[in-house]
């Protein structure tokens, strides 16, 4: 894990901790994880093409589910 010990990454950890408090820091986390989460998306080409079939077939499903012709 690029090349920290445990100990370094307890360190990191305590001084985010110190820096932006318990009540945030899960928020932060979470915003990290969607940002790394998309970034990926972006480097992989087949992603969005997958991503958009998918949204496809969810909205046939939902156009069925409610009773409407797909368009």
């Amino acid at each position: 894990m690029f090349g920290l010990g445990w100990q370094e990454v307890i360190v990191i950890l305590l001084l985010a901790l110190l820096l932006f408090g318990a009540k945030r820091l899960p928020g932060i986390a979470k915003s990290l994880g969607r940002s790394v989460q998309e970034f990926k998306k972006g480097m992989d080409p087949n992603a969005k093409d997958e991503e958009d079939e998918n949204l496809k077939i969810e909205e046939k499903k939902n156009e069925t589910e409610n009773g409407t012709k797909p368009q």
